[in-house]
């Protein structure tokens, strides 16, 4: 049960929200709605809906992404089923009720909850809870997540637009990867998910390429390959991209950071890299090994499907306002001076004189 529940309002404050290609450097897993866990994840996850599940661990590693003031574990809803283990100092935030207990294991912890929690062992700890009853720290989550999965499909679909420089070759059962990286690092890949499902294994040449981008078109996907020389390090630089995927089964250990933002997926192996999901069951690893590639898609890059909505930053709106109050006092001067004009014409204007009779 929980030892002491420190209600400190004022020491409530939520990570800063990252975006796009920062957030699968931030975090491990991202899921967009609901996860449901019976298994790990060794760096940082986000949940936008419920957790739920057996009980599962968070922040098993050490996260090796430089946001030190993002907790192990964030849950913009209830956290529910099983003991959920928050280790190595994970800290949590969570927007509503936590009712399967946190163990808080390693370093000193602090947990954040809107709503209640029970089942959870305090000891040097610190659980704040009732957060949602004061200040915007629920509008402050749900805002959090509507940026991030906004910022992660606009993502997608702007990878989904690129044009292909590297190519896939298949031989046999085995399909080779090949990058040629651009003068930037990129490579990219373009292939549609039958062209993934005829081959059973995949070797992956990233050739000096800082980040190589497998674009696989399908609604639907199964991922059950084996990978040649092992998945170690394609993580960090190899993003598979699956925009159109709306289901989405793991079956085999995957190499590679996986985008995915409008699925439902499930995984029954592990994942080297980063993830994001629509909705999620998992059982299998989210194994340490997050996206730490140099790419960011560039400002104009319009998604491939969908508009994306532009929130002016608060410096634009301020410029944008005194290029229009400029503009008006320009105007007013000229109309000033004509007015003006129009008087000092009217006083200097010769009088007309009649003409005397013959």
């Amino acid at each position: 049960m929980v030892g002491a529940s420190l209600l400190c309002l004022s020491a409530a404050a939520i990570a800063k929200t990252v975006t796009g290609t920062d957030a699968l450097r931030t975090y491990n897993l991202v899921v967009l709605g609901n996860l449901e866990s019976s298994s790990e994840v060794a760096g940082r996850t986000f949940v936008g809906g419920d957790l739920t599940g057996n009980s599962s661990n968070y922040q098993n590693a050490t996260p090796t992404s430089p946001a030190a003031d993002t907790p192990g574990l964030i849950v913009v809803g209830n956290v529910t089923g099983g003991t959920k283990n928050l280790n190595n100092g994970a800290g949590a935030v969570v927007g509503g009720n936590v009712t399967s207990g946190f163990n808080l294991n390693g370093t000193v912890q602090s947990v954040q909850v809107g709503g209640t929690i029970s089942n959870t062992n305090v000891n040097q700890n610190t659980v704040t809870s009732g957060l949602s009853a004061s200040g915007s720290f629920s509008a402050d989550l749900n805002q959090q997540k509507s940026v991030l999965a906004s910022s992660l499909t606009d993502l997608s679909g702007s990878l989904a637009g690129l044009t292909a420089n590297s190519a896939m070759t298949i031989s046999g059962n085995k399909g080779v990867f090949s990058a040629t990286p651009d003068a930037s690092g990129v490579a990219v890949f373009n292939i549609t998910s039958a062209q993934l499902d005829k081959i059973g294994e995949i070797a992956f040449n990233l050739n000096g390429a800082d980040t190589a981008i497998v674009n696989v078109s399908g609604s639907a996907v199964t991922l059950n390959d084996n990978f040649l020389g092992g998945t170690q390090g394609l993580g960090e630089h190899v993003i598979w991209n699956f925009a159109d995927a709306t289901a989405l089964a793991l079956t085999t250990a995957w190499g590679g950071s996986v985008l995915a933002p409008k699925a439902n997926a499930t995984m029954s192996n592990a994942v080297q890299g980063s993830a994001v999901f629509g909705n999620l069951v998992q059982n299998g690893a989210m194994q340490q090994g997050t996206y730490t590639g140099t790419y960011y898609p560039p400002a104009n890059t319009a998604p491939s499907s969908g508009t994306p909505t532009a929130i002016p930053e608060p410096a634009t709106w301020a410029l944008f306002l005194v290029g229009i109050a400029g503009l008006w006092l320009v105007l007013r001067r000229k109309a000033g001076r004509a007015e003006r004009w129009a008087r000092l014409g009217a006083c200097t204007r010769p009088r007309e004189v009649p003409e005397r009779g013959a």
